[in-house]
């Protein structure tokens, strides 16, 4: 039971010890999506799959960590972000059996920045942060999107595509198709090849044009109004937009 109280703490306590083991998780999820770049230029070689299984036992272990100290485990397994994590680990596990899915342990990142303690804490470590979250998280939304595309492209045409040789050609390609720029001098082969472009096109163009929005509105701050508790206002606004109470922001925008 000692060693379950450890880890809860390292999970959900508000120590030192326990932002640095975040963060530590966080770094680690960084560090695999990075290598999963790097190793698309030795697809097909065996030391990756094992490499895979290696990050899938990691994210495996983790999981069951988590599970085991929840205090809910029928919400924890319902959980959105924690089915997120199955099909990580499914990801890493399945070229074992002939599939191609370990793209998808990017996904993992989303569910780190999404904790709340996790942002919680680089609010306070990070003034840029503060600052400017809702636009980092989109701009990381986006590279997800992005990174997770460019390997779906990879993976499913490096082994058929002639213009599809690693990671850099398939990021060109995204990256074209989701600035509708469209070149045409690599193009995806098949008819799924053409629906994944379709794909790409329909939702790069959506997210886009959110990330957008969120650079060029408005900016605005986070302090809780009094009387309602609405935590985003307009940077200069006086007045809660809510309940029109008054509000005493600082003028630099800091809380």
């Amino acid at each position: 039971m000692r060693l379950k109280v450890r880890i809860q703490a390292l999970y959900e306590a508000n120590s030192r010890d326990a932002h640095r083991f975040r963060y530590l998780l966080l770094a680690v999820d960084v560090i695999t999506m990075i290598l999963l770049v790097v190793t698309t230029f030795f697809y097909g070689e065996t030391w990756v799959v094992w490499l895979d299984v290696g990050i899938g036992f990691y994210v495996a272990l983790d999981y069951i960590a988590r599970y085991w100290i929840a205090g809910n485990k029928r919400q924890f397994l319902l959980s959105p972000f924690n089915i997120l994590d199955v099909i990580v680990i499914f990801s890493l596990f399945a070229p074992l059996f002939g599939a191609a899915f370990a793209f998808l342990r990017s996904l993992r990142i989303l569910r780190l920045l999404r904790s709340y303690r996790l942002q919680a804490k680089l609010r306070s470590d990070f003034p840029l942060f503060r600052h400017h979250e809702d636009v980092i998280l989109s701009a990381v939304n986006l590279f997800v999107f992005l990174f997770i595309m460019t390997e779906l492209v990879f993976v499913t045409q490096a082994r058929i595509n002639p213009d599809i040789g690693d990671f850099l050609d398939a990021l060109y390609f995204t990256v074209t198709t989701l600035t509708t720029t469209g070149f045409g001098d690599v193009t995806l082969v098949g008819d799924w090849g053409r629906i994944l472009a379709i794909i790409i096109m329909v939702f790069g163009v959506s997210l886009f044009l959110r990330l957008i929005q969120t650079i060029f509105r408005p900016s605005r701050v986070r302090y809780d109004c009094q009387q309602c508790g609405l935590f985003l206002h307009e940077a200069d606004a006086v007045h809660c937009k809510h309940c029109g109470a008054v509000l005493n922001i600082p003028s630099d925008g800091s809380v």
